[in-house]
Order: C-alpha cells, then structure tokens, then sequence
C-alpha cells in the first residue's frame, strides 16, 4: 500500500480531480450548447399571423353601396322641386339575414336635370328606341344605375305603367305633379333599384351555405348517374344539356310535377349538373319506311328551355318587379346586364363570407394544434386574403362593384390555398410522445453516465464541506 505523501497517492488524486473536471465539462457543454441546439433544430416554425385581424372580421359590417343617378326631365316635377335640383339623397338599409356579418345596402341617388340629348332621346315614342340613343354615349360602371323620370302624361310608356326596367342599367319612372313629388318619385325609384341590384332573395341564395339550416329547407335530390358525365368531383366542371327523344314504345312521356300536372317545358334541371329536357315526336313519324327516322328538333324551343335552365343554374331567378312595371324582354345573350350585376354583387358577398369561414377555421386549428408547421408561404397568404378581404369590403362600400370582386376572387383563392397548403400537415402525425421515443434511445446513453457523475461529485463535495478541519 502507497504512502500517504507518496507519488502515487499523488497520482491518483490527479485522476480522480481530471476526472470530475472531465464530468463538469460534458455537463456544461450539454446544458449550455446541446440543449439549445436541439431546442431550436426540433422545435416547430410557426410564422406570426394576423389572428386580431383575422378575429375582427367576424365582426365585419358589409356596406353595399349602389350608386344610382336620377334624372328629371322637364315637367316631371313641379317647377319648385326643379329648382332644388341638384341634390344628393341617401337610403340605407339593413338586410335581414341570420349571419354572423352585418349587412347593409346603401342606395346613393344623385338628382340632376336631364341634359338636352337626353331630352330628345325622352321625347321619342317607343322606349326602345329612347334606350338605344341613350346607351351610344358612354358605358355605365358595374353595378351603378341610371333611372330617368318622364312627365306624368308621357306617351314613352304605357298609360297603365309607372316604370320600365330595360336590358341595360337604367329604367323608367313616371313623375307625378305633387308637392311630396320627391318622396313619391324616390319611393317608386328604391322599388326598381332593388330590382335591379340587390334584394334580400338574391343575398340569401348567395349564402345559402352560411346560413343556419332553419333558413333554407335542404333539397334533396337522387343523383344522376355517372354514365351520363358528372362532374362533380372534377376540377374543370362542366354543364350538361341532355335532349331526350323517347323509343315509339314509350312516347309520348311527360314530367309532372308534386302535384301530377304536366311540366309545361316537360324538363327539369339538376343543380351542379344541367338539364334534361323530353322531347316527343309526332307518332306519324315512327311510321316511315325508312329507317333510321329522320326527326326534324324545334331548335329555337330547345334553345330557350336550355337558355332558362341555364340562367337558374347560374343562379339568376326570374324577378320579382314592383307592380305596374313594365319588364324588358331578354337580350340575345340570354342575361340582361343589370342581372350581370346582381350575379356580381351575390358572388362577391359569398366569397367574401367563405374567405372570412376559412381564416376563420384556419386561424382556430393552429390555435388548437401546436406541432402544425406554418411556413412563410402560407403565412403570406393568409396576409394576402385578409388584406383582400378588407379591400373587397372598401370597395363594395365606395360602389366600386367590379374592383371588389375581383378583390374578393383573390381573398377566396389566398385563403383556400393556405387552408389546403400540403406543408401544414408534415408534422402533424408526429406528436410529442413520439418524439420522446426517438429521442431517448440517442440522448439515454450519454445522459446517464453524465448525471452519475455529477451526483458522485455533488456528495462528494458535500461530504468534504461537512468535514471538520484538523487541528495540530
């Protein structure tokens, strides 16, 4: 056994003091740099979002604005209310609708005397061709109105009729000789512009799919089979027209309706689909020679069937005029501009609420689940929606109507394509106890030793503290 004093004790003591340095050494270096670094290299990248923002637009109030310009000709009024012109008058409502988002229309009428030409188109003595002359000037924006009064007595329309609702974006008001003629004329005037823009039938349909179930009945219907080209699933969807000509065996073949009349078209449509109209053959012509039987189609009957079908597959309902209103006949294209326009207020409104139900749900489910990547990318789209959907709400309330869906396009497309951004699912089935399971097996081994270690030292050093000096 060594001496107390000698080289070797010495030696020893060396070692033992290596290695406690050796053990404080590993201790620091993991503590101070090991569990940093992976805290940062596992930890989850979650870009900032604008959850306040995306928060208050629950609480979004939409201000539909609709600008619509009156024009008095001479002896629409009396004299006196003629010299109060011009003026602006401002009619605001609330559409009462159960959704979490206000809304509100706002007609902006703008009284003016009529300029000359004007005038002379007014004066003529068919309405159409007053329209004609008064369309060549200038093309009005989207979604603003142009309404003309006539004298009470004026031949441009029928005797029986207080208003024309035209093709294009303007209409026809009879004056009357009153001194409440303002009061009247604008009440007849808000009837045709809600017409002719938004009304609450026209918002309600837009959002059907945000609205509590108790406000629409759902309409079930049986699909109709694949063979026949449904789309539905398809990213390219598309309409179909199918015109059926039924065997001799079974014609003629008639559609009723729930109360077993005869369908007077004899065809119906399937939403999302087409339309399928029946169309039977005189039974003479089965009786030809020759075969295969030539069958001779009223196209134009066809034509305007599938035209309507059409219309209220886009969602454009036949409207409802105020009474004693006369109503223009369609255009050729099928689809009168100012019911373009109200497609383009409904369309605007509903993506607006689809965009804001989809930050909405967005901004809830990041909230819940905390290992969900967000990356820069998605981040910026979201950005990207909420600043369109803000856009989209200035420009609906400035009457700018084309701008704002456009703006409202964008805020639908951002928003769906963060919420449907593969990357927010790479981490999503790897929770925290799996990462634990990983984990343990690389880090145990090394751990452990370091930790004995440190608590041999800690006793250790304890013990010496607790030992009494020696006193010579």
């Amino acid at each position: 056994m060594a001496a107390a004093g000698s080289p070797g004790a010495a030696a020893t003591d060396l070692e033992v003091v290596r290695g406690k340095r050796a053990a404080l050494f590993f201790a620091a270096v993991a503590i101070v740099l090991g569990l940093p670094l992976w805290w940062k290299t596992t930890e989850t990248y979650r870009a900032p979002l604008p959850y306040s923002q995306i928060s208050g637009l629950n609480a979004l109030q939409l201000r539909l604005m609709v600008p619509v310009t009156v024009v008095f000709t001479r002896d629409s009024v009396p004299l006196d209310d003629q010299g109060k012109l011009p003026f602006t008058v401002v009619h605001e409502r609330e559409i009462p609708l159960k959704y979490k988002m206000k809304i509100k229309c706002r007609f902006q009428k703008t009284y003016r005397r009529a300029l000359d030409h004007e005038e002379e188109a007014l004066s003529l003595g068919n309405v159409q061709e007053a329209e004609a002359v008064l369309a060549q000037p200038k093309e009005q924006p989207e979604g603003s109105l142009t309404v003309y009064v006539i004298s009470e007595h004026s031949s441009l329309l029928p005797q029986d009729m207080m208003s024309y609702i035209g093709p294009e974006r303007t209409a026809v008001v009879r004056g009357i000789m009153h001194r409440e003629a303002f009061n009247i004329i604008g009440r007849r005037i808000i009837q045709v512009a809600q017409t002719m823009s938004l009304t609450e039938d026209v918002l309600a349909a837009a959002l059907a799919d945000h609205l509590p179930e108790d406000k629409w009945s759902s309409d079930k219907r049986r699909p109709l089979k694949s063979s026949l080209g449904s789309s539905a699933a398809s990213l390219y969807p598309v309409l179909n027209f199918l015109l059926y000509v039924p065997e001799l065996a079974h014609s003629p073949l008639y559609i009723q309706d729930k109360d077993g009349a005869p369908v007077a078209t004899n065809a119906f449509h399937s939403p999302r689909w087409g339309g399928i109209m029946v169309y039977n053959v005189d039974p003479k012509a089965y009786n030809a020679s020759e075969r295969p039987v030539r069958v001779e189609v009223d196209v134009v009957k066809v034509m305007e069937v599938f035209l309507a079908q059409l219309r209220l597959l886009f969602g454009i309902a036949h409207p409802q005029v105020p009474p004693k209103c006369l109503l223009s006949g369609l255009k050729s294209e099928g689809l009168m501009t100012w019911e373009l326009d109200r497609l383009l207020w409904a369309r605007s409104v509903e993506n607006l609420a689809t965009a804001t139900t989809t930050l909405t749900s967005l901004a809830q489910l990041l909230g819940k689940i905390s290992n969900i990547v967000i990356k820069d990318g998605v981040a910026s789209e979201v950005y990207r929606a909420v600043a369109a959907v803000q856009k989209a709400a200035e420009e609906l309330a400035s009457g700018h109507l084309s701008s704002a869906f456009t703006a409202s396009q964008e805020a639908v497309t951002s928003s769906e394509r963060a919420f449907f951004d593969p990357s927010l699912l790479h981490l999503l089935y790897f929770p925290d106890d799996q990462k634990f399971a990983v984990y343990i097996p690389l880090f145990l081994p090394m751990t452990v030793p370091i930790l004995l270690s440190l608590v041999k030292i800690f006793l250790e050093t304890r013990k010496s503290w607790k030992k009494p000096e020696k006193i010579d």
